[in-house]
C-alpha cells in the first residue's frame, strides 16, 4: 500500500458512520469505522476509483478530488495539506529535494548566541540537532552524552533515559515528535526513513504513534521542564524555519517567571563551569 491509501485507510477508520449522519445498519461491521463506499458517496467519487487510491493503483488524483476526500474525513489544515503533500509525492510532481544540510547556517549559529540565556537548537527537518547553545545542551540534560553526529531531538525523547524525567508531559511531546515527523514525510521521505526506522525497532512506544498515523505541523508551545539543578519550570518555544528548512527553536520564559529564574540559574551554573574549566 502507498503512503497515500496507508493514510487514507488509516483516517477512514476513525469516523464511526454515526459522526457523519450514517445509520449503523445491521449486522456485524468488519471495519471500525467508514466503509470503502460509504467514505466514496460522502466525496462524490465512484467506489472502485476510491479503491484504486486506497489501494495505490492511482497515483494522481485532482486537487477538487483531494479536498473532497479531505473534507468527508473531517481533515484539520494539517492533515489536509498532508493529503495533498502525499498525493504530489505519488504522482512525482512534488518540489525538488534541497541538498541534505549536515552544519548550521552561519547567521543561526550567530543566532544561538545572540539569544543567550534562552535556550536555543537548530535542527534540520527531521529534529537532528545542528547546533545549540550552552543553556540548550543543558536544558536537554544528557544529550551530550551522545556523539554530535547521533543528537537528534526525537531519538533523545525516545531513547535518552533522562528524556522523561525532562519533559514533564512526556507523552505529548512524543505524540507532537512523531507527528511533525509524519508531515515531513510527505515531503522528504528519505531522511526521516533513517530516523524513524532504527527508532521503530528501539521503541514499542514510537512505533505504536508511528502506525497511529497522527499528523501535525511543529508550532510554538508551552513545555513543562525538570532540571535536576533548578526543578520544575515552564517555557513557551518559538520556532522560525529558514529557506533551507533548517529551523531555529528557542525555549523562553515569561519575564518574572520561575522560568525565567530557571534560565538565569542554568546560566550562571554554566558561567561558573566554565570558568572553573
Amino acid at each position: 500500500m502507498s503512503e497515500l491509501g496507508e493514510f487514507l485507510r488509516n483516517r477512514r477508520g476513525r469516523i464511526r458512520p454515526t459522526e457523519v449522519g450514517l445509520p449503523v445498519g445491521t449486522g456485524r461491521r468488519q471495519t471500525p469505522g467508514l466503509r470503502r463506499e460509504e467514505l466514496a458517496a460522502l466525496a462524490g467519487v465512484s467506489v472502485d476509483y476510491y479503491i484504486r487510491l486506497e489501494q495505490g493503483r492511482d497515483s494522481n488524483p485532482g486537487a477538487a478530488v483531494l479536498d473532497a476526500l479531505a473534507t468527508a474525513l473531517r481533515l484539520d489544515n494539517d492533515e489536509r495539506a498532508h493529503l495533498h503533500g502525499l498525493a504530489r509525492a505519488a504522482s512525482g510532481s512534488a518540489p525538488p529535494k534541497r541538498p541534505r544540510t549536515v552544519t548550521a547556517r552561519p547567521g543561526l549559529l550567530q543566532l544561538l548566541e545572540a539569544v543567550r540565556p534562552t535556550p536555543a537548537f537548530v535542527l534540520d527537518q527531521v529534529s537532528n540537532i545542528l547546533a545549540a547553545n550552552p543553556e540548550g545542551c543543558r536544558l536537554m540534560a544528557g544529550i551530550e552524552d551522545w556523539p554530535v553526529r547521533q543528537r537528534n531531538l526525537v531519538r533523545y525523547v525516545f531513547l535518552h533515559p533522562t528524556a522523561r524525567q525532562v519533559f514533564v508531559a512526556w507523552q505529548q511531546m512524543a505524540e507532537d515528535c512523531v507527528a511533525h515527523l509524519r508531515t515531513v514525510e510527505a515531503v522528504d521521505p528519505e531522511p526521516v526513513a533513517d530516523v524513524v526506522g532504527p527508532l521503530r525497532a528501539a521503541s514499542p512506544e514510537f512505533d505504536e504513534l508511528w502506525r497511529n498515523y497522527d499528523v501535525r505541523v511543529k508550532s510554538g508551545s508551552r513545555r513543562v521542564f525538570h532540571n535536576p539543578a533548578v526543578g520544575r519550570f515552564e517555557l513557551t518555544s518559538e520556532i522560525l524555519t529558514a529557506v533551507d528548512s533548517q529551523r531555529f527553536v528557542a525555549f523562553q520564559p515569561e519575564p518574572g517567571s520561575t522560568g525565567q529564574d530557571a534560565i538565569t540559574l542554568l546560566s550562571m551554573e554554566i558561567n561558573a563551569s566554565q570558568d572553573r574549566g
